[in-house]
């Protein structure tokens, strides 16, 4: 009840606290509202099911790049000895 408060403090791991946050939509339009967590800008997941083909796929590309093509082994072969010659003093 109310005067449990007053007599202890209330034993909870959350409490009622709740920031202004600026919601941005799928669409582009903003509201500002009460969140659980202190955050400046609140974005929803955008619907890729509405989106034309052409974005959907540039979309993927994004999220999933291509992995790095490996390039030429560097080999020893065109490497001039004589210009480290002075390192190999007996």
């Amino acid at each position: 009840n109310s005067n449990r408060t007053s007599i202890s403090h209330l034993h909870r791991q959350l409490y009622g606290r709740l920031y202004p946050v600026l919601l941005v939509k799928t669409d582009g339009s903003t509201v500002r509202l009460r969140y659980k967590e202190p955050k400046r800008i609140l974005m929803l997941p955008l619907d890729s099911n509405t989106l034309p083909e052409a974005e959907r796929k540039a979309r993927l590309r994004r999220h999933f790049p291509s992995k790095p093509k490996a390039g030429p082994e560097d080999t020893f072969e065109g490497i001039d000895l004589g210009t480290y010659e002075r390192f190999w003093k007996k």
